[in-house]
Formats: structure tokens, C-alpha cells, sequence
């Protein structure tokens, strides 16, 4: 008798420990769960990386249609047997030489490759904040069907929490009778049994709302876990008026995946104008300025003339004269930097032409490729298409099943409420024996925990539907 006291002590401490937590715990509304979703979501950030790179290639493309400048300049330092930048001799010596120039070339055609290539990239841009759209609506649909979960599981834990209070309740009555010898000491420890089933039945509860919390604290990106605030939460259990293919027509027009899907199909079109432009010529035009410098040019300017005696002679008289001329001293100076760039400069100017002749097929092969890119992406929106419209019929089909599920359930829960009446006023006057009692009681708890997971369901498979609509998800 202790070791029941103290276990029934033990469970009670536990249930006000777990009352303190829910009352300290952080309460988000499904308003504030969207909101830090679409925040801290790892999956929504990821989508957002792509659509940004796809952002970067559509402005690098267009840049791709400017006119390209290059300039480049070196200084460096050489050291025996070379050639001389400034005559063009070979030189023995130390030199400092330098070189700068300035390059602009322009693509004047290529088969509107460039061109295509960024109108490709644009598609391609809009369908990526199309998926980011997508993505948005996924995770808005996502946590809202979690949320639900935890909203069916709390609601479950409740109903299993009320089951073992009633059971409690008899057990208080038995108790006496059996205290007394008055009644069936068998109805006694059936019902010790039934209290430790209904506390097995909490525990599983409690796992079932803990998983369906962790889910929807994965989805948000949250460490630390929380409880949920209903209170301006709406739940409307109303008949469904729309029907799938009504739902089918409006997902056409409004959801962001069939756009994102079509604009990959043009994209995937225009890359294969971009593969036939390896077919064609490409004409560009270039130009550039040129200069250098070299240590070693000198200019050399005259000092004045000397006579002076050369090997050759002549002979006079039988006398040998030795040829004398007249010789121009100079004396050399070093050319300065900016001297030899302004006499070294130079421009160059030209239109470039090349013609595709023969490049194994390639152009031939590429162009196939993109051929059937096209045809995947359309096959893609095909599948897109098929895929949807049958989750749709699906989901509706699952959502009539649940509504009418749930009036029959309503109608059941009413009878075994009546039912389990009877027998507990029978039981607890020792007209009726336990097995009738708890049989009873059990019925009534099913039908009850039964109900609550066909509102759910019914209402999972709304939130569903309205998804597929494009309508805001509440």
C-alpha cells in the first residue's frame, strides 16, 4: 500500500513539474512560427543561394555585351645575353626594361550568342524568385501542417490525461468497496490494471505531442523547444464546397511552381539558339596602344672633329703616306622614361573574323544537347502537372473520407457517452460487473481520441487544398 502511495506521490510531482515547464516555456501562435520559419528556415536560405547566383550569371551576361579593356604594364630587370627592347641587338648587360599598353576588343556578331545567352539567364533569374516563391509557400504549408500535429497531439494527451482522472475516480470508489469487503475484489485490481494502462496510454501521448514539437522546431530552426498559442488561431470545421478540379484550375493559375517550371522550359529554349551560334562567324573588332623602355637606349650627339690616322696608306715617290680623316666625336646619354614611351608608342587597329569550319561536331553535338534539355524541361512540367493534379484529387478524396468520418464519429461519441453513463451509474451501484464498465469506458475514449485525429486529418487536408489554391495559408 505505500509503494502505490508513493507512486501515485511520484506522478503528481511529475505532472505540477510539467505544469511549471508549460507555464515558463516560450508560446509561439502559428503567425509567429511562419515568421521565424521563413527566417532561420535552412532549406528557404539555401533556395535564396541559388536564385543569387542565378541573379550573378544574368548580370555577368549582360556585362558580356560591353566592350572588353585591358591594360597591362611590367618592369623588370635582365641580366646577361638578351635582346635590346630599344635597337633590337643582342646586348651583354644588365638592363631595366618596361613594357605598358592598353587593349579593347568588341564582339560585333556571333549568332546573337551573347544575346541569347543573356536572355537565357533572365528566364532563368525569374524562375530561380519564382522557386524562392515556391519555397515559401512549401515552408508556409509545412509548418502549418505541423503545427496541426502538435495542436491533434496536445489534444490527444488531453483526452488521455481525462481517461486516466475518471479511471482515478473509480479507482477511489473500488478502493472503499474493496476496503470494506463489500464489493469484488477482482473489480478492484481490474481497475489497478486499467490506471496503469491509461498512464501507459499518457507517456505515449506525451512522446507523440514531443515528436510533433521537435518537427515543427526543425522547421523553424530552433534549438530550444516551445509550446503553441491558440489564441487567435481560427479552425473552421465546415463542408468543403470546392472540388478537386476547381482546386487543379486555381493551383494553374496561382501556384509559383508551374511558372518557375515554364520559364525553365523558354530558358532551356533559348539555350539552344545560344548552341546554333557556334555555326555561325564571329566578327569583333579590336585596337590597342603600345609603348616600352629599355636601360640600355642612348642617344648620342656630336662633340666636335679631330683628324685622326687610319691603317690605311698610299705610296708617293716610293714613300708610303699614311690616309688620314676626319672623325666626329659623340658622347652618349641615357633616354628617359618618359622620353621612350612618347618615341616608342605605337596603336594597332583591326577587325577580327573566325569562321567555324570543322570542330568534330561539336556545334552539331551541343545543339542536340540543348535539344533535349527542352524536352526534359517540358517533360518536367508535364510530370509537374500530373503529379499535382493527382495529389490534389488524392488529398480531396482523403478530405471528403475524413469530414464524413468525423460526423460519424460525432454521432458515435454521443451513443457510447450515453452507453458509458448506463454503466458507470450501474457499476458504481453493483448492478453491472467491470468487463461491462470498462468496455463501456473504452469505447468511449477511443471514439473520443478517434474524433479528435478525423478534425485533424480533415483539417490537415483543407490547409492542403488551400495551398494548391495559392490562398494564404492562416
Amino acid at each position: 500500500m505505500i509503494q502505490k502511495q508513493l507512486i501515485y506521490i511520484i506522478i503528481f510531482m511529475m505532472s505540477l513539474t510539467g505544469y511549471a515547464q508549460d507555464q515558463s516555456e516560450k508560446r509561439y501562435s502559428l503567425e509567429e512560427c511562419i515568421s521565424i520559419a521563413l527566417q532561420n528556415n535552412l532549406d528557404l536560405k539555401s533556395t535564396n543561394l541559388l536564385a543569387n547566383s542565378a541573379k550573378v550569371n544574368y548580370q555577368q551576361s549582360k556585362a558580356n555585351l560591353l566592350p572588353s579593356i585591358n591594360g597591362n604594364f611590367n618592369l623588370g630587370v635582365n641580366d646577361g645575353r638578351s635582346i635590346d627592347p630599344f635597337t633590337n641587338d643582342f646586348i651583354n648587360q644588365e638592363l631595366t626594361f618596361s613594357n605598358l599598353g592598353l587593349s579593347i576588343d568588341a564582339t560585333i556578331f556571333n549568332g546573337f550568342r551573347l544575346l541569347n545567352t543573356a536572355k537565357q539567364n533572365r528566364l532563368n533569374k525569374k524562375a530561380s524568385d519564382l522557386e524562392i516563391e515556391a519555397a515559401k509557400q512549401d515552408l508556409v504549408l509545412n509548418v502549418t501542417l505541423a503545427y496541426l500535429q502538435v495542436l491533434n497531439a496536445r489534444d490527444v494527451l488531453e483526452l488521455t490525461k481525462a481517461r486516466l482522472e475518471a479511471t482515478r475516480k473509480q479507482l477511489n470508489i473500488q478502493k472503499g468497496f474493496y476496503e470494506n469487503e463489500s464489493g469484488n475484489p477482482a473489480d478492484y485490481a481490474d481497475i489497478l490494471g486499467q490506471v496503469a494502462n491509461d498512464e501507459t496510454s499518457i507517456l505515449v501521448s506525451e512522446s507523440s505531442l514531443n515528436n510533433a514539437k521537435l518537427s515543427l522546431m526543425r522547421l523553424l530552426n530552433l534549438e530550444e523547444g516551445g509550446g503553441i498559442d491558440t489564441k487567435n488561431l481560427i479552425l473552421d470545421f465546415e463542408v468543403y464546397n470546392l472540388s478537386a478540379d476547381e482546386v487543379y484550375l486555381q493551383a494553374l493559375q496561382n501556384l509559383a511552381t508551374f511558372k518557375a517550371r515554364e520559364l525553365r522550359v523558354e530558358a532551356a529554349k533559348k539555350g539552344v539558339s545560344v548552341a546554333k551560334s557556334q555555326f555561325t562567324p564571329e566578327i569583333s573588332v579590336f585596337g590597342g596602344v603600345n609603348s616600352n623602355y629599355s636601360s640600355a637606349a642612348e642617344i648620342f650627339t656630336s662633340t666636335g672633329t679631330s683628324i685622326v690616322e687610319t691603317s690605311d696608306f698610299v705610296t708617293v715617290n716610293g714613300q708610303d703616306l699614311p690616309v688620314m680623316t676626319e672623325q666626329t666625336s659623340f658622347a652618349s646619354n641615357g633616354i628617359g622614361y618618359e622620353d621612350q614611351l612618347d618615341n616608342n608608342l605605337n596603336t594597332v587597329i583591326g577587325v577580327a573574323v573566325n569562321v567555324p569550319l570543322f570542330n568534330g561536331f561539336r556545334a552539331k553535338n551541343n545543339v542536340a544537347l540543348e535539344k533535349i534539355r527542352v524536352k526534359e524541361s517540358i517533360l518536367d512540367l508535364e510530370r509537374t502537372h500530373l503529379d499535382i493534379k493527382n495529389v490534389i484529387a488524392q488529398v480531396h478524396f482523403d478530405m471528403e473520407a475524413a469530414y464524413k468520418r468525423h460526423q460519424s464519429l460525432l454521432k458515435q461519441v454521443e451513443a457510447y457517452e450515453e452507453s458509458y453513463r448506463i454503466n458507470d451509474i450501474r457499476f458504481k451501484n453493483g448492478v453491472s460487473n467491470f468487463l461491462n464498465y470498462i468496455s463501456s469506458k473504452n469505447n468511449l475514449d477511443n471514439a473520443r481520441v478517434n474524433l479528435a485525429n478525423a478534425k485533424y486529418e480533415y483539417l490537415l487536408r483543407v490547409k492542403i487544398l488551400d495551398y494548391y489554391r495559392g490562398t494564404t495559408v492562416d
